[in-house]
């Protein structure tokens, strides 16, 4: 469990309003405040576990006038059952070869990054985002980060990058902050097996999350996190069983 962190003493900020990147017509804004220093990890920790995000040494979560649609949501993992559907996925990427990897980024992966962008977030706000850009996404990091790169080990392919995630380490899980993959192999589903294999990762570890980031009801982009289930939802300050609504 995340132990109580003060923030009494934290600056938060906000963010001027701006358009919504995932619901059409809205406008977002965020409330952020500085991480980093040597308490930064259980500062982390203790944000995560109150709806935060890390985007390099800032926590953010969305702070929007009439609009609370971002949902953070974790897997718990010793709960999560790998159904048929998931084995499939699993054993359609049995062939890929992972590799932990420092928090350091590499033209191999920005170039599969701009791939990515490319084919399916043309119109996103990362859509112009440089190497440097990237590096200091990976890079500027106060916290326990690292980057898990999948290979092909088979094939036409052999050797090349299939998907990459960068991954925050915190006291009680594993938090993804970002992924991307190969968008010319879409028999694999790498992105969902980007987060099954994260979810066996934790597992192994002791963790007992996975932190997902927000989940956003309507939102075609993040409807995908829905189907991790059981998947725990923070509504109310309190993490709670998601309980779809059935019709």
């Amino acid at each position: 469990m995340t132990k109580p962190f003060p923030t009494k003493n934290l600056r938060f900020y906000l963010t001027a309003p701006s358009p919504c990147p995932y619901l059409p017509g809205k406008r977002e804004r965020k409330v952020f405040t500085a991480l980093d220093g040597f308490d930064a990890g259980p500062l982390h920790d203790a944000l995560t576990n109150a709806g935060f995000r890390r985007s390099q040494n800032i926590a953010y979560r969305p702070s929007c006038d009439g609009c609370d649609a971002c949902i953070s949501a974790r897997v718990p993992v010793e709960r999560f059952a790998f159904s048929r559907r998931w084995r499939k996925v699993m054993i359609r990427n049995a062939d890929l070869a992972r590799a932990l990897k420092p928090a350091r980024a590499t033209e191999e992966q920005y170039r599969l990054l701009r791939r990515y962008l490319n084919s399916r977030h043309a119109e996103g706000g990362m859509a112009d985002m440089t190497f440097g850009d990237y590096a200091a996404m990976v890079e500027e990091t106060a916290v326990h980060t690292h980057i898990v790169e999948y290979r092909f080990s088979d094939g036409a392919k052999k050797g090349e990058l299939a998907a990459l995630a960068l991954v925050d380490a915190l006291g009680d899980g594993l938090s993804m902050v970002y992924s991307c993959f190969d968008p010319d192999a879409p028999k694999r589903s790498l992105g969902v097996y980007t987060i099954l294999d994260h979810i066996q990762q934790a597992r192994a570890a002791g963790f007992s999350y996975v932190y997902l980031g927000y989940w956003i009801p309507g939102s075609d982009k993040m409807d995908y996190k829905a189907g991790f289930r059981p998947l725990e939802l923070l509504l109310g300050g309190e993490w709670r069983p998601y309980a779809p609504v059935e019709f």
